[in-house]
């Protein structure tokens, strides 16, 4: 190889280096730039009110033939000056360390606009496990008992998102004599 060709390979070398480090500089500054954009949306979508929910204890509702009906009622507050959908209501019902019942309810309706919503959240129980809770009861005839709620809403900037509620407590279970008057 002659001088000259030796000459123009490195000079073509040094070229390809300095355009990979002008990348590299380059490609951190907009790296630093993507960084602090993301920064700033996730602090101000932090910032932004979000709908808040609670919980109320659960209380005896009815009978039937296939299942004791409890009920609980969920309170959601908006923030929003408009209504927001409600995707489902996802709930799980504990007692003594037991599930004892768990659903869905899909497409519960929508949160007022600028105010409450109160949803009744009925939990159906079929009679199975109260036979086997019946162990559980003891001679005050109440179960301790954990309610876990998942309200899951859509909302249109941040997308869906799932505001996990739980309740505990105890409840007195009926009698023949409250069922009967």
């Amino acid at each position: 190889m002659s001088a000259a060709e030796e000459e123009n390979r490195s000079a073509t070398a040094a070229e390809v280096g300095r355009e990979e480090e002008r990348r590299e500089r380059g490609g951190g500054l907009v790296s630093g730039l993507v960084d602090k954009a993301k920064g700033f949306v996730a602090e101000k979508v932090a910032q932004i009110p979000k709908p808040e929910a609670s919980l109320e204890r659960v209380s005896f509702k009815g009978v039937n033939r296939e299942c004791i009906t409890l009920h609980s009622h969920v309170d959601v507050s908006n923030p929003y000056a408009h209504r927001i959908p409600i995707c489902e209501i996802t709930y799980t019902f504990k007692s003594a360390g037991k599930v004892i019942a768990s659903g869905t309810m899909p497409d519960p309706g929508w949160i007022a606009a600028s105010g409450n919503t109160k949803l009744e959240l009925p939990v159906k129980v079929p009679y199975d496990f109260i036979v086997s809770l019946i162990k559980d009861l003891g001679g005050d005839w109440d179960i301790d008992y954990v309610l876990e709620v998942g309200l899951t809403i859509d909302l249109p900037v941040v997308s869906s998102f799932t505001i996990p509620l739980t309740t505990e407590g105890e409840m007195k279970l009926p009698t023949f004599r409250d069922l009967l008057f």
